[in-house]
């Protein structure tokens, strides 16, 4: 099977660094009074738990041997005591903490999302939407319970280990350094697997990124693989990117489960060498009573308890330090196509446009535009023809600035006459006064009314009616079971290309632009409808600057001015009947186009 770019592992543009969980500590710090208090409430829990091998010693060698029932019964008060309050402050800290996790989701989550709705179209163009997707969801999910109970977790644990080694060697100092002594071990472990364990979930995370990429592809493309009936190739692939994931998945959690199995290892150790030790020095008269023998047994689970706890920490963070990565690299991401410092407002424009030597490459050094000039006049209609891949639409992306000028500049010039570059002015500015409409059809889900409105938020139901009414929409929508309050499914799936279009159409007119970009915006409509929708947006295109493209000659055949794109920049210019009479390449096309309709 051939490779996709389903296949091809994301790289991570630098090794980890410490410096990413510093810089993740502004979302810990936003919740630090509430953390702080959840720490001090666990902290004594489990500083109060280590009285119960204290109690066990006192009973067996003190009330035990004295026969002392009130003691007995103090001691069982006491634990009883030291067990509810541990209850009580680990339930009151789980349900803060919790509250806590959700909020450093939403916290990440909103900073991810807000920094995709600035990126540049040039970084969408080379991901697929699901590695994007799966950032914002699978591991941001992932992260955030190691950022707040994995930073309390780990505190808590050291606090705890440092108790206990109090604890241990006021006890008994001598078996308290055969419970300690296995440690060196441990962390020697520790630091042989850490490297592998690391690569191993970068991998898992790499497979696990394809694998949900492809998946979100495919469910979006299902009509498509149903036509060309590719099921049984689509479950080929699906197979294959599980397998990998599995495979990733099992190899990094046998080497994690290593650091679990060297720990219950070590503990196993120790506990059977304090044993030997204790019942030897028990029985050679050393002052080792059978109470603290118990006692320091209890201590040796309590010991490396937190040990392996810490261990677990230490596996959560290496899991999930590639998620943070790739997180982080996503909010690193530069936003290319942005306000420059000191960008001004765009004042209200008049619809003239100015292309000044624009250059332009979407790969360097493949320009598409080169060196083109184009002065449009405001109230112009402006018609782009030409061979598929020629710069069509490129003309329009750049008037848009969704893409940044490799040389040249665009200007506009507002109603008193002071022209504007583009790039120096707000992009908000600037497209609140571009009426766009793309080929691409895209319908929100949502209320017919509610898609008409994203054009203009502000707008009544009235003038929503009204755009509508002006593209012939209104006698479609009204047909429909609520009329304006029908419910849309996801990218408009209960309506035909057609139907989008011309609610889309609707959405641009009531954003009452200055200059008005079709791109193809009518070729999904039958013929019928489109001269309707001519006869609905002549009114809104006259004395209104207009850019349209289009492959339907006959629709853009009363444009002021038809410019024909190709070889970089514009090969020819004029109106339908000066180019007709020059019989050059808009001549060409235009008449093998109109015989293809007579065939």
């Amino acid at each position: 099977m051939a490779r996709n770019k389903f296949d091809v592992d994301e790289r991570l543009e630098s090794p980890f660094q410490w410096k990413h969980l510093k810089r993740a500590g502004k979302y810990i710090g936003r919740h630090k009074g509430k953390m702080i208090c959840a720490l001090l409430l666990s902290a004594l829990g489990s500083v109060a738990t280590l009285y119960i091998p204290k109690i066990t010693q006192w009973v067996l060698d003190e009330a035990v041997p004295n026969r002392d029932t009130a003691m007995i019964g103090r001691m069982a008060l006491m634990f009883l005591g030291i067990i509810s309050l541990s209850i009580l402050f680990t339930t009151i800290r789980s349900r803060m903490m919790a509250k806590v996790s959700q909020q450093i989701i939403h916290d990440i989550r909103s900073d991810l999302f807000a920094h995709l709705q600035k990126l540049p179209f040039s970084y969408y163009d080379s991901r697929p939407a699901g590695k994007i997707l799966v950032r914002v969801i699978n591991y941001v999910n992932s992260v955030s319970d190691i950022l707040s109970n994995g930073i309390i977790n780990m505190i808590l644990e050291i606090i705890t280990l440092i108790f206990i080694v109090v604890f241990m060697f006021t006890t008994e100092p001598t078996l308290a350094t055969v419970i300690v002594a296995g440690l060196p071990f441990f962390i020697a472990v520790i630091i042989l697997i850490k490297p592998r364990q690391r690569r191993a979930w970068q991998a898992q995370s790499n497979k696990n990124s394809n694998y949900n990429a492809y998946l979100a592809e495919s469910i979006d493309g299902v009509r498509v693989s149903q036509l060309f009936t590719r099921q049984e190739v689509n479950i080929s692939i699906m197979e294959k990117l599980a397998s990998a994931c599995r495979t990733a998945w099992m190899r990094a959690v046998r080497i994690s489960n290593t650091v679990w199995l060297s720990s219950e290892t070590m503990t196993q150790l120790v506990t059977t060498f304090l044993y030997i030790a204790g019942v030897y020095w028990l029985g050679g008269g050393r002052m080792v009573s059978f109470g603290i023998i118990l006692a320091m047994g209890q201590y040796v689970s309590r010991f490396w308890q937190p040990i392996t706890n810490l261990a677990n920490i230490y596996n959560s963070f290496i899991n999930n330090i590639a998620y943070l990565e790739r997180i982080f690299e996503t909010m690193d991401e530069p936003v290319i196509v942005d306000d420059v410092p000191g960008a001004e407002e765009l004042p209200a424009i008049s619809g003239e446009v100015d292309f000044q030597d624009v250059t332009f490459a979407y790969e360097e050094n493949i320009n598409i535009l080169e060196h083109m000039n184009l002065h449009v006049r405001a109230g112009e209609s402006i018609a782009l023809v030409g061979p598929t891949g020629a710069g069509k639409s490129t003309v329009i992306n750049t008037l848009c600035r969704f893409y940044n000028l490799n040389g040249g500049r665009i200007l506009l010039k507002d109603r008193d006459g002071r022209e504007h570059d583009i790039s120096r002015v707000t992009l908000h500015s600037l497209r609140t006064q571009l009426g766009i409409m793309l080929q691409d059809s895209f319908i929100f889900s949502g209320t017919l009314m509610d898609n008409i409105r994203y054009g203009r938020l502000d707008a009544t139901d009235e003038e929503v009616i009204e755009a509508a009414k002006r593209v012939h929409a209104d006698e479609l929508i009204r047909r429909l079971p609520n009329g304006y309050m029908t419910e849309i499914r996801e990218r408009g799936s209960n309506l035909s290309q057609g139907e989008k279009q011309l609610i889309a159409f609707a959405r641009t007119l009531l954003s009452d632009p200055s200059i008005l970009i079709l791109d193809e915006a009518t070729s999904s409509i039958d013929t019928q409808t489109e001269k309707l929708l001519q006869e609905g947006i002549a009114e809104m295109l006259r004395n209104r600057t207009s850019i349209i493209v289009a492959h339907r000659l006959s629709t853009i055949k009363n444009c002021d001015r038809i410019l024909y794109i190709s070889n970089r920049g514009i090969a020819e210019m004029g109106s339908h009947e000066e180019l007709m009479a020059r019989r050059g390449l808009y001549w060409q096309l235009y008449t093998a186009q109109v015989q293809e309709e007579v065939a």
